[in-house]
Protein backbone atom coordinates (compact mmCIF):
# COMPACT_ATOMS: atom_id res chain seq x y z
CA UNK A 1 0.00 0.00 0.00
CA UNK A 2 0.96 3.37 -0.62
CA UNK A 3 0.31 6.30 1.57
CA UNK A 4 0.21 9.75 0.88
CA UNK A 5 1.77 12.48 2.77
CA UNK A 6 0.39 16.11 3.26
CA UNK A 7 2.60 18.61 4.45
CA UNK A 8 0.04 21.55 4.69
CA UNK A 9 -0.14 25.31 6.82
CA UNK A 10 -1.97 28.30 6.75
CA UNK A 11 -2.25 31.16 8.55
CA UNK A 12 -5.86 31.93 9.43
CA UNK A 13 -7.72 33.78 12.41
CA UNK A 14 -9.75 31.47 13.98
CA UNK A 15 -11.59 32.78 16.81
CA UNK A 16 -11.60 29.08 18.78
CA UNK A 17 -9.52 26.94 17.68
CA UNK A 18 -10.02 24.14 20.55
CA UNK A 19 -13.96 23.78 18.94
CA UNK A 20 -12.37 22.60 15.29
CA UNK A 21 -10.28 19.73 17.43
CA UNK A 22 -12.98 17.20 17.58
CA UNK A 23 -14.02 16.62 14.10
CA UNK A 24 -10.71 17.00 12.78
CA UNK A 25 -9.70 14.07 15.19
CA UNK A 26 -12.64 11.87 14.39
CA UNK A 27 -12.70 12.58 10.24
CA UNK A 28 -8.58 11.03 10.55
CA UNK A 29 -9.36 8.13 13.02
CA UNK A 30 -11.99 7.32 10.55
CA UNK A 31 -9.92 7.30 8.03
CA UNK A 32 -7.22 5.88 9.19
CA UNK A 33 -5.16 9.27 8.72
CA UNK A 34 -2.11 9.81 11.12
CA UNK A 35 0.47 12.23 11.74
CA UNK A 36 0.43 15.72 13.59
CA UNK A 37 -1.59 18.89 13.15
CA UNK A 38 -1.27 22.14 15.55
CA UNK A 39 -4.44 24.55 15.75
CA UNK A 40 -3.84 27.91 17.08
CA UNK A 41 -5.68 31.32 17.09
CA UNK A 42 -3.00 31.58 14.27
CA UNK A 43 -4.30 28.76 12.35
CA UNK A 44 -3.06 25.36 11.49
CA UNK A 45 -0.20 23.58 10.77
CA UNK A 46 0.86 20.19 10.42
CA UNK A 47 2.07 16.73 8.20
CA UNK A 48 -0.29 13.89 8.10
CA UNK A 49 -0.34 10.53 5.95
CA UNK A 50 -3.28 8.12 5.08
CA UNK A 51 -4.59 6.91 2.20
CA UNK A 52 -5.61 8.57 -0.77
CA UNK A 53 -8.92 8.83 -0.38
CA UNK A 54 -8.72 9.90 3.26
CA UNK A 55 -6.45 12.48 2.93
CA UNK A 56 -8.69 14.11 0.06
CA UNK A 57 -11.61 13.93 3.05
CA UNK A 58 -9.53 15.75 5.42
CA UNK A 59 -7.74 18.28 3.17
CA UNK A 60 -11.33 19.20 1.63
CA UNK A 61 -12.74 19.24 5.49
CA UNK A 62 -9.78 21.99 6.28
CA UNK A 63 -10.04 23.98 3.60
CA UNK A 64 -13.64 24.71 4.89
CA UNK A 65 -12.31 26.17 7.54
CA UNK A 66 -12.70 30.12 7.82
CA UNK A 67 -9.80 31.44 6.00
CA UNK A 68 -8.69 27.93 4.80
CA UNK A 69 -10.29 28.08 1.19
CA UNK A 70 -6.76 28.66 -0.26
CA UNK A 71 -4.96 25.90 2.46
CA UNK A 72 -1.20 25.26 1.63
CA UNK A 73 -0.15 21.54 0.99
CA UNK A 74 2.87 19.71 -0.38
CA UNK A 75 2.18 16.11 -1.19
CA UNK A 76 4.34 12.91 -1.34
CA UNK A 77 3.91 9.65 -1.16
CA UNK A 78 5.68 6.69 1.52
CA UNK A 79 5.56 2.73 0.93
CA UNK A 80 5.30 2.33 4.99
CA UNK A 81 2.89 4.69 7.27
CA UNK A 82 4.94 7.44 8.34
CA UNK A 83 3.90 8.28 11.66
CA UNK A 84 3.05 5.92 14.69
CA UNK A 85 0.00 7.90 15.73
CA UNK A 86 -2.32 10.60 15.20
CA UNK A 87 -2.14 14.15 17.26
CA UNK A 88 -3.87 16.91 17.08
CA UNK A 89 -3.21 19.56 19.45
CA UNK A 90 -4.48 23.03 20.22
CA UNK A 91 -1.60 25.47 20.80
CA UNK A 92 -0.37 29.20 21.07
CA UNK A 93 1.37 29.30 17.82
CA UNK A 94 1.48 26.97 15.09
CA UNK A 95 4.93 27.40 14.53
CA UNK A 96 7.16 28.79 17.58
CA UNK A 97 9.08 31.49 17.15
CA UNK A 98 7.91 33.56 21.06
CA UNK A 99 7.17 36.86 19.56
CA UNK A 100 3.97 38.50 18.39
CA UNK A 101 4.51 38.77 14.58
CA UNK A 102 0.88 38.28 12.09
CA UNK A 103 2.23 36.98 8.87
CA UNK A 104 -1.61 37.81 7.64
CA UNK A 105 -0.98 41.60 8.36
CA UNK A 106 1.92 41.19 5.61
CA UNK A 107 4.95 39.05 5.03
CA UNK A 108 7.84 39.18 2.35
CA UNK A 109 7.72 38.43 -1.59
CA UNK A 110 7.10 35.10 -2.62
CA UNK A 111 9.36 33.15 -4.75
CA UNK A 112 8.48 30.66 -7.10
CA UNK A 113 10.64 27.91 -7.03
CA UNK A 114 11.03 28.60 -11.05
CA UNK A 115 12.58 31.75 -10.11
CA UNK A 116 14.51 31.40 -6.91
CA UNK A 117 18.03 30.19 -8.73
CA UNK A 118 18.01 33.85 -10.37
CA UNK A 119 16.95 35.50 -7.17
CA UNK A 120 20.12 33.48 -4.80
CA UNK A 121 22.67 33.59 -8.04
CA UNK A 122 22.53 36.96 -7.87
CA UNK A 123 25.91 38.21 -5.81
CA UNK A 124 24.24 40.77 -4.00
CA UNK A 125 21.33 39.00 -2.70
CA UNK A 126 21.62 37.60 1.04
CA UNK A 127 20.29 34.06 0.96
CA UNK A 128 19.54 33.00 4.79
CA UNK A 129 18.71 30.04 5.78
CA UNK A 130 15.88 29.76 8.76
CA UNK A 131 16.12 26.41 9.90
CA UNK A 132 17.89 25.01 13.12
CA UNK A 133 21.44 24.00 12.82
CA UNK A 134 20.83 20.29 13.12
CA UNK A 135 19.10 20.54 9.53
CA UNK A 136 21.13 22.80 7.61
CA UNK A 137 23.55 20.69 8.69
CA UNK A 138 22.74 18.04 6.49
CA UNK A 139 21.74 20.28 3.64
CA UNK A 140 20.96 23.70 2.30
CA UNK A 141 21.48 26.06 -0.64
CA UNK A 142 24.84 27.41 -2.09
CA UNK A 143 25.48 30.70 -0.32
CA UNK A 144 23.20 30.47 1.99
CA UNK A 145 23.88 32.20 5.57
CA UNK A 146 24.07 30.01 8.21
CA UNK A 147 22.24 31.75 11.71
CA UNK A 148 23.18 28.30 13.36
CA UNK A 149 20.15 28.56 15.59
CA UNK A 150 19.09 26.02 17.85
CA UNK A 151 15.49 26.19 17.64
CA UNK A 152 13.04 28.50 15.90
CA UNK A 153 12.59 31.17 18.87
CA UNK A 154 16.17 31.87 18.72
CA UNK A 155 15.46 33.64 15.03
CA UNK A 156 14.26 37.04 16.56
CA UNK A 157 17.51 37.34 18.52
CA UNK A 158 19.89 36.69 15.30
CA UNK A 159 17.84 39.32 13.04
CA UNK A 160 17.83 41.73 15.40
CA UNK A 161 21.55 41.39 15.82
CA UNK A 162 22.42 41.41 12.27
CA UNK A 163 19.79 43.93 11.19
CA UNK A 164 21.97 46.79 10.18
CA UNK A 165 24.25 44.29 8.13
CA UNK A 166 21.01 43.69 6.27
CA UNK A 167 19.53 46.93 5.84
CA UNK A 168 19.86 48.07 2.53
CA UNK A 169 20.18 44.69 1.07
CA UNK A 170 18.00 41.83 -0.63
CA UNK A 171 17.71 39.19 1.87
CA UNK A 172 15.97 35.44 0.38
CA UNK A 173 14.64 33.54 2.96
CA UNK A 174 14.27 29.66 3.25
CA UNK A 175 12.99 26.97 5.75
CA UNK A 176 11.81 23.39 4.58
CA UNK A 177 7.65 24.60 3.29
CA UNK A 178 7.59 27.65 4.08
CA UNK A 179 6.07 28.16 7.16
CA UNK A 180 8.87 29.51 9.22
CA UNK A 181 9.94 32.07 6.36
CA UNK A 182 6.01 33.49 6.69
CA UNK A 183 7.27 35.04 10.34
CA UNK A 184 10.60 35.48 9.99
CA UNK A 185 10.01 37.36 6.50
CA UNK A 186 7.02 39.28 8.63
CA UNK A 187 9.76 39.75 11.61
CA UNK A 188 12.10 41.11 9.35
CA UNK A 189 10.15 44.03 7.65
CA UNK A 190 8.71 44.72 11.19
CA UNK A 191 12.90 45.48 11.98
CA UNK A 192 12.69 47.77 8.79
CA UNK A 193 14.30 45.44 6.31
CA UNK A 194 12.69 46.08 3.19
CA UNK A 195 13.90 43.59 0.35
CA UNK A 196 12.27 40.68 1.82
CA UNK A 197 11.98 38.13 -0.35
CA UNK A 198 10.98 34.14 0.88
CA UNK A 199 10.58 30.85 -1.56
CA UNK A 200 6.93 29.94 -1.77
CA UNK A 201 5.99 26.56 -0.61
CA UNK A 202 9.67 26.30 1.13
CA UNK A 203 12.24 23.59 0.11
CA UNK A 204 9.89 20.55 -0.68
CA UNK A 205 8.44 22.77 -3.63
CA UNK A 206 11.93 23.67 -4.87
CA UNK A 207 13.35 19.81 -4.71
CA UNK A 208 9.74 18.77 -6.29
CA UNK A 209 9.72 20.66 -8.91
CA UNK A 210 13.60 21.74 -10.18
CA UNK A 211 15.57 19.09 -11.49
CA UNK A 212 18.80 18.42 -10.26
CA UNK A 213 21.08 19.38 -12.93
CA UNK A 214 19.52 22.81 -12.37
CA UNK A 215 19.50 22.86 -8.71
CA UNK A 216 21.39 24.86 -6.13
CA UNK A 217 20.65 22.82 -3.64
CA UNK A 218 23.19 20.52 -2.09
CA UNK A 219 22.41 17.86 0.01
CA UNK A 220 18.82 16.77 1.53
CA UNK A 221 16.48 18.28 3.45
CA UNK A 222 15.34 17.39 6.76
CA UNK A 223 11.57 16.25 7.41
CA UNK A 224 9.84 15.82 11.07
CA UNK A 225 8.63 12.43 10.36
CA UNK A 226 9.97 8.66 9.51
CA UNK A 227 11.08 9.25 6.35
CA UNK A 228 13.87 12.00 7.82
CA UNK A 229 15.25 13.58 4.90
CA UNK A 230 14.57 13.91 0.77
CA UNK A 231 15.81 14.45 -1.83
CA UNK A 232 15.41 15.63 -5.47
CA UNK A 233 11.90 14.85 -6.80
CA UNK A 234 11.59 14.17 -3.06
CA UNK A 235 12.76 11.43 -3.17
CA UNK A 236 13.93 9.01 0.07
CA UNK A 237 16.97 10.14 1.46
CA UNK A 238 20.36 8.27 3.08
CA UNK A 239 19.29 9.61 6.84
CA UNK A 240 18.10 7.88 9.36
CA UNK A 241 16.97 8.98 12.56
CA UNK A 242 18.82 8.82 16.22
CA UNK A 243 15.93 7.17 18.29
CA UNK A 244 17.65 8.48 21.70
CA UNK A 245 18.38 12.42 20.90
CA UNK A 246 15.65 12.49 17.19
CA UNK A 247 18.97 13.90 15.19
CA UNK A 248 19.50 13.15 11.58
CA UNK A 249 22.25 10.35 11.16
CA UNK A 250 24.41 9.62 8.19
CA UNK A 251 26.43 7.40 6.72
CA UNK A 252 29.64 8.99 8.84
CA UNK A 253 27.57 9.01 11.73
CA UNK A 254 26.50 5.47 11.47
CA UNK A 255 30.04 4.15 11.19
CA UNK A 256 31.41 5.78 14.36
CA UNK A 257 32.16 4.06 17.29
CA UNK A 258 29.81 6.66 19.26
CA UNK A 259 26.79 5.09 17.51
CA UNK A 260 24.86 2.35 18.49
CA UNK A 261 21.28 1.56 16.43
CA UNK A 262 18.33 2.54 18.65
CA UNK A 263 20.73 3.86 21.14
CA UNK A 264 22.80 6.69 20.66
CA UNK A 265 25.00 8.66 17.98
CA UNK A 266 27.50 11.19 17.83
CA UNK A 267 25.23 14.11 18.91
CA UNK A 268 24.06 12.28 22.34
CA UNK A 269 26.18 9.46 23.30
CA UNK A 270 27.72 11.43 25.84
CA UNK A 271 24.73 12.72 27.03
CA UNK A 272 22.86 10.16 28.11
CA UNK A 273 23.13 7.80 31.58
CA UNK A 274 23.78 4.12 31.76
CA UNK A 275 19.93 3.69 32.76
CA UNK A 276 18.93 6.17 29.64
CA UNK A 277 21.04 3.34 27.38
CA UNK A 278 19.58 0.26 28.67
CA UNK A 279 16.18 1.53 28.34
CA UNK A 280 16.97 2.63 24.84
CA UNK A 281 18.66 -0.58 23.89
CA UNK A 282 15.22 -2.70 25.23
CA UNK A 283 12.97 -0.37 23.56
CA UNK A 284 14.56 -1.11 20.34
CA UNK A 285 14.77 -4.55 21.06
CA UNK A 286 11.01 -4.62 21.38
CA UNK A 287 10.44 -2.45 18.45
CA UNK A 288 12.91 -5.34 16.27
CA UNK A 289 10.54 -8.06 17.77
CA UNK A 290 7.09 -6.29 16.55
CA UNK A 291 8.52 -5.59 13.30
CA UNK A 292 9.42 -8.89 13.16
CA UNK A 293 5.71 -10.07 13.26
CA UNK A 294 4.58 -7.08 11.42
CA UNK A 295 3.01 -5.20 14.41
CA UNK A 296 3.61 -0.92 15.03
CA UNK A 297 5.49 -0.47 18.47
CA UNK A 298 4.62 2.97 19.69
CA UNK A 299 5.46 2.01 23.66
CA UNK A 300 7.71 3.40 25.79
CA UNK A 301 8.26 7.14 25.29
CA UNK A 302 12.07 8.43 24.37
CA UNK A 303 14.01 10.82 27.49
CA UNK A 304 13.58 14.26 26.46
CA UNK A 305 15.86 14.77 22.82
CA UNK A 306 19.41 16.34 23.34
CA UNK A 307 18.23 19.22 21.47
CA UNK A 308 14.99 20.91 20.24
CA UNK A 309 13.34 20.41 17.33
CA UNK A 310 11.91 22.46 14.71
CA UNK A 311 8.80 23.24 13.37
Amino acid sequence: MTYHVAALYRFARFADPAALRAPIDALCRARGIKGTLLLATEGLNGTLAGPAEGIVALITHLRALPGCAELDVKYASAAAMPFHRLKIRVKREIVTMGVAVDPLEGVGTYVDPAQWNALIDDPDTVVIDTRNDYEVRIGSFARAVDPATRAFSDFPGWAVANRDALAGKKVAMFCTGGIRCEKATAFLKGEGVEQVFHLKGGILSYLEHIPAAESRWHGECFVFDERVAVGHGLAPGTHSLCRACRMPVSDADRASPFYEEGVACPACHAARTPEQRASYAERHRQAKLAAARGEPHVGAIFAPPARPSGA
